[in-house]
């Protein structure tokens, strides 16, 4: 196996390890366990704005089984428009594997969640949450569209991308079906199953060349323009709101610490994770 194919291996064992981490985390520490449900009420709160709790729900129900079928074949058409027999079989596998990993593990570590004086000592939260499996789908559609697409596009797919994941794990929470870490297992997973398919497209590419000529690589700085695009959008958003309204922005985020903390991880998860499959790709 190539140098390269080894440490994209190593990328998605290192998503494994974090994976696992969070769930350990989110089961069995308290304070963890506290910003968790902590968060997750901050986020309910979101569903008093009427326009918000809309586009929530519309969000989560484009993640919906039947739905989502639709979705995966935009990916995989472009691919076969390409002529990329690969990166079709590729894209298959990141959304079959992805999801099929994230309904298994929900069944095998299903629990009774932690409860706290939030819920009166008992979690809302079903048992089989963990991981979030509208999260796994947004996050596998955005990641297999950056290795259907052509090369001088990736850095805009992952942008988008990431920005929907961001956008529709931020939903379930507030639409009360899931916990902020569940968000984070759903990332990690489609993450895993992605890398793992990158290193095996390198290792068939470098066995059984393409006859196609390969495509320029995405430079780094072209990679991180991708995640710095969206910073850049959300941070002018940001200073728009603390310029015309500073104190209601201070008062709401010194009572929101959660969910301004667990905002912020989902979003620098979905980002890291794209930006990590635009470095890995290729072809």
């Amino acid at each position: 196996m190539p140098l390269r194919a080894r440490t994209v291996l190593r990328a998605a064992a290192g998503c494994v390890a974090l994976m696992a981490l969070v769930w350990f985390a989110a089961f069995h520490v308290g304070f963890a366990q506290h910003a968790d449900q902590s968060g997750y009420i901050q986020f309910g709160d979101l569903q008093g704005h009427g326009s918000i709790a809309w586009i929530a729900w519309h969000l989560v129900s484009l993640f919906e089984p039947d739905p989502y079928v639709y979705l995966v074949l935009v990916p995989l058409v472009l691919a076969l428009i390409r002529g990329r027999p690969r990166v079709v079989l590729a894209v298959a596998a990141i959304a079959l594997g992805a999801n099929a990993s994230t309904e298994l593990l929900k069944h095998l570590l299903a629990t009774p969640r932690a409860g706290s004086e939030f819920f009166g000592g008992v979690s809302p939260m079903a048992q089989a949450s963990w991981p979030s499996g509208h999260s796994t789908a947004a996050m596998s559609l955005a990641l297999a569209s950056v290795l259907a697409v052509p090369a001088r596009l990736r850095p805009a797919a992952a942008a988008l991308g990431a920005t929907l994941a961001i956008a529709v794990g931020y939903s379930v929470v507030a639409a009360g079906l899931h916990y902020p870490s569940d968000v984070l297992g759903g990332f990690l997973m489609a993450a895993t199953w992605t890398l793992m398919t990158v290193a095996a497209l390198m290792a068939a590419e470098r066995r059984w060349p393409s006859p196609r000529a390969s495509s320029a690589p995405v430079s780094t700085r072209a990679a991180l323009g991708a995640p710095g695009a969206v910073l850049a959008a959300a941070g002018t958003l940001g200073l728009v709101l603390a310029v015309s309204r500073p104190h209601d922005v201070v008062a709401y985020a010194s009572a929101h610490q959660a969910f301004v903390l667990e905002a912020a991880a989902i979003a620098a998860l979905s980002l890291a994770v794209s930006t990590a499959v635009l470095l890995s790709v290729r072809r």
